[in-house]
């Protein structure tokens, strides 16, 4: 029997049971994350669905930027909790970006970056094609390392948007 791995979409779609609500533990893979935030153990945390990062990714304007910690606060909001999980919404992010590629979306992935201006090389074209769109928008960058190269947007504080 041969196994056949799912596609983008299929993955965006996929019906694990989401949302879900924890408590938070310091076992959580997001828990140092969520920890810088001022989450404290105990404290309600929620992984939202793939399919609602897609809507928020959708939402940003030409010219403007969100990033990963903006749509986390967005869903837990949403959800009416503290706290999202952030490892979760960040693969989510992927995930939705790769799966827009793949369908043809017009979902503008390319202007949701890291919580600190960087570019995602797991974006459809890694970092050079984000940063190949984002220019197209009038952004600049900096550049990062020698031996591996990162790119920030420059001033992307004062470029993001609140949902």
């Amino acid at each position: 029997m041969s196994y056949k791995a799912k596609t983008w979409e299929e993955k965006l779609k996929e019906d694990k049971g989401y949302p879900k609500f924890l408590k938070l533990e310091e076992n959580f893979p997001c828990y140092r994350a969520l920890k810088k935030m001022g989450a404290e153990i105990g404290d309600g945390v929620v992984i939202a669905p793939a399919t609602e990062v897609y809507e928020l990714m959708s939402r940003v304007p030409q010219g403007r930027l969100q990033s990963l910690e903006q749509i986390c606060i967005k869903l837990a909001q949403k959800h009416d909790t503290p706290y999202c999980c952030t490892l979760t919404t960040g693969i989510f992010i992927t995930v939705a970006a790769n799966a827009a590629a793949e369908m043809n979306s017009d979902l503008p992935y390319w202007r949701t970056v890291k919580n600190n201006g960087e570019l995602n090389k797991k974006y459809p074209g890694g970092m050079e094609k984000q940063k190949e769109l984002l220019a197209r928008e009038g952004h600049e960058f900096t550049k990062r390392g020698r031996k591996h190269i990162r790119y920030l947007v420059k001033d992307y504080k004062h470029k993001l948007i609140t949902l």
